[in-house]
């Protein structure tokens, strides 16, 4: 692994820095994370648990310009975070997790409860568990990444051809096929978040560290929700 390569080849005191460094960046990336699904949540649940809001959202176009925006917002902040200050990176980030609540508030209406809490939970288990695999491995799993991308478009474009068919065979499909697919992604996502890091450990660059994490952050909070939308259609109890 190049973390471990290059750790090695430090005096003790600059591996320390290195080891607290990691620590910290990973901490940050993880916290920027959960602040996301927590605004995430708490807007999907004001507006789920409304039942005018849902039918003025879902019910007109405006569906599309919800459902499309957080689609946008990502290609605009991918496309365009090396431009951007770190606290307007920052704020675009907390706008999309928003606009991802609002996206999702549906499942209130379709789910119960009880379900929506229990595939929280297996999901966050499952994603603990990938994650802290990507951070400790010492297997490369680059080759494993560009796989799952390609396992992730193919993904996309079975699901905008399922829009037209209606498939339930290809739904479930789909869904589990996704599933696999997230949890790969998010132990790669990791481990490139690590590698990542320790590409700009020493540059003292702390404006370029900051947007890292926030883009580690957000691929992780993608991986996150996505499988527990696809958990939470194959396994959840519906109202």
């Amino acid at each position: 692994m190049q973390f471990d390569t290059v750790r090695h080849r430090q005096t003790s005191a600059a591996a320390g820095r290195i080891d607290e460094g990691l620590r910290a960046h990973m901490n940050k990336v993880y916290g920027l994370m959960s602040a996301a699904m927590l605004i995430t949540g708490a807007v999907a649940y004001l507006v789920g648990s409304t039942p005018a809001l849902l039918y003025a959202i879902f019910s007109t176009p405006l569906q599309w310009v919800v459902m499309l925006a957080p689609l946008g917002v990502v290609f605009l902040l991918s496309a365009r975070i090396h431009k951007m200050a770190q606290s307007t990176a920052q704020a675009v980030f907390w706008g999309f997790s928003g606009l991802m609540g609002l996206s999702i508030s549906y499942i209130f209406a379709v789910y119960t409860g009880m379900s929506i809490a229990q595939t929280f939970l297996v999901t966050a288990i499952a994603f603990a568990g990938l994650s802290l695999y990507g951070y400790t491995t010492k297997k490369d799993l680059s080759g494993l990444g560009r796989f799952l991308i390609m396992g992730l478009i193919g993904v996309i474009v079975a699901m905008i051809v399922n829009i037209f068919l209606g498939s339930p065979a290809m739904t479930f499909a789909i869904s589990v096929i996704g599933v696999l697919v997230f949890a790969g992604l998010t132990a790669y996502d990791t481990q490139n978040i690590k590698n990542t890091y320790l590409q700009m450990a020493n540059s003292g660059n702390s404006e370029w560290l900051g947007k890292a994490a926030i883009m580690g952050a957000l691929s992780l909070y993608l991986n996150f929700l996505n499988m527990f939308l696809l958990l939470l259609h194959l396994f959840g109890q519906r109202e």
